[in-house]
């Protein structure tokens, strides 16, 4: 299948959902008292008119008498974002042109004019000027197979995962699967200790750092018989199970010229999955009011516009079995080139971005996946939290369930996506899907949902409002943005099997 390939443009959007929630009802009243709606405010931000936004910001905040404080924080908040959207674009044409150079020595003006005019180095014109996104000179090679061919070989190769090729180990969880009859098979015992810092002098001394750290939950065949074990500082508070955005908050004073430093060490049994799902079998799911909520929109980051709808056409066609549509839709999603991504909080409206960008990462292209599912009457949910392998490799990583009657909720990772089997291997024609009814189990779920509160919630503003995998921490003073902090995984895996056998 082709790829498709769109140039980049910020989109018209509606703001952040839990900074304009409360100040949509009171936008009128702000326009007609001459201060400008929240909602223009943060077009102008993504139309990068900063100083249009910023003179609309500050007049709104020297009338804090008649701007209700949930309007007053949806303002700030816009304000945070251009500081945010800086912090993600630096680089001049120039400064991008050189860090090409760095990976291709002997890089040719017009190859990388061509190269930027067809929208390759992601930007912003911000009050006139063109920014480019700093990861976008590494993220040419990945968008693009000709300037791959032309890098420096001598570089070290593009990482991906372990589990992005089809391996022994995403064959045996199949293999069990069929084997017992059960679709939660191969049981694996893990030790995690995950770590989040914050820089030393970030915070003056002896002012109290609140910090979270993801945390997960039991899900039933995926992982169970989770252990607290210890934590850093020992006085520790875990969030209730049931939180879709699970974390242990800490609290720790700050000390001059020492990073603060948090850390929650952990078991946990996790599962290999793999159903074994007949397409002939699958019909239109009853939405029952449990499955109401995932074939809705949810606006800012799952709208059914106008051109999703368009996407979705062109893509499903005239198929209805509800298993082949989603077929179609995880290869064309899976077809969006992966790349590395700007911060979530600074997108308006993630599922568009990635349907327009011309590249996205996990996150972004398990919200497109869910977008298209649901709208086309397939209920779909998000899941994130890290991966890992028994070697060195770990990441963050955002995947989805989709429900397919009569199997129920099976998993799916669009970004890990298809897999190719090596000829003449022998392979069942299937495993190409494996990620579709299918999970390997060196994965950690720390989120049920994205855009939830975490509990306690943090007084400032979250560095990350979607999502929750490297943790957060603030002060009185102010957020910790991820410009000020740190995080690692450090985990062992156990000898024996897991607990439980499903």
């Amino acid at each position: 299948m082709a790829r498709w390939r769109w140039s980049l443009a910020v989109s018209f959007c509606l703001a952040l959902a839990p900074c304009l929630a409360g100040a949509q009802a009171t936008d009128a009243q702000g326009a007609a008292d001459g201060v400008p709606p929240v909602a223009q405010v943060a077009a102008q931000v993504d139309d990068g008119h900063f100083q249009q936004a910023e003179a609309g910001i500050a007049a709104a905040l020297a009338e804090s008498s008649g701007v209700p404080a949930e309007q007053q924080r949806a303002y700030a908040y816009q304000r945070e974002r251009m500081r945010r959207i800086l912090l993600d674009f630096t680089l001049d044409e120039d400064a991008v042109r050189e860090r090409v150079r760095k990976q291709i020595p002997d890089l040719a003006d017009a190859e990388f004019d061509r190269w930027n005019a067809a929208g390759l180095f992601e930007h912003m014109v911000i009050d006139g000027r063109t920014l480019y996104f700093n990861r976008s000179p590494s993220n040419l090679f990945r968008l693009d197979k000709g300037a791959l061919a032309r890098r420096d070989p001598a570089l070290r190769p593009l990482r991906d995962g372990p589990m992005e090729s089809l391996n022994a180990h995403q064959r045996a969880i199949r293999d069990a699967a069929l084997a017992e009859g059960r679709s939660s098979v191969l049981p694996l015992r893990l030790r995690m200790t995950q770590k989040l810092s914050v820089d030393a002098d970030a915070v003056p001394e002896g002012e109290t750092v609140r910090a979270w750290i993801p945390y997960p939950q039991a899900l039933p065949g995926q992982q169970e018989d989770i252990e607290y074990i210890a934590s850093v500082p020992a006085a520790h508070q875990i969030a209730p199970e049931a939180a879709p955005q699970r974390t242990v908050y800490l609290e720790k004073p700050a000390k001059a010229g020492t990073p603060t430093e948090f850390s929650v060490t952990y078991e946990l049994t996790i599962f290999g999955q793999y159903h074994a799902i007949d397409p002939e079998k699958v019909v239109a799911a009853t939405i029952t009011p449990e499955l109401a909520p995932f074939v809705a929109e949810r606006a800012p980051h799952v709208v059914f516009t106008d051109a999703m709808r368009e996407f979705s056409r062109r893509v499903v066609g005239d198929e209805t079995n509800p298993y082949r549509v989603v077929q179609k839709l995880f290869a064309a999603v899976d077809e969006i080139p992966w790349a590395g991504a700007r911060e979530y909080s600074t997108i308006s409206n993630i599922s568009d971005y990635a349907l327009h960008a011309g590249h996205a990462d996990c996150g972004q292209q398990t919200l497109l996946l869910i977008t298209l599912l649901r709208m086309n009457g397939i209920p779909a949910r998000w899941q994130s939290g890290m991966v890992f392998s028994d070697g060195d490799y770990n990441n963050i990583h955002d995947w989805a369930y989709v429900y397919l009657a009569p199997y129920g909720w099976v998993p799916m990772d669009v970004t890990t996506g298809r897999l190719a089997a090596d000829k003449g291997t022998g392979d069942d024609p299937s495993m190409e899907w494996f990620y579709l009814g299918g999970l390997d189990n060196w994965r950690i779920a720390f989120n049920q949902d994205w855009d939830r509160p975490f509990q306690p919630p943090k007084q400032q503003f979250r560095s990350d409002n979607i999502d929750s995998q490297r943790g957060e921490a603030e002060w009185d003073g102010g957020n910790l943005y991820f410009n000020q902090t740190g995080y690692d995984f450090e985990w062992e895996i156990l000898p024996g099997q897991g607990r439980a056998q499903r």
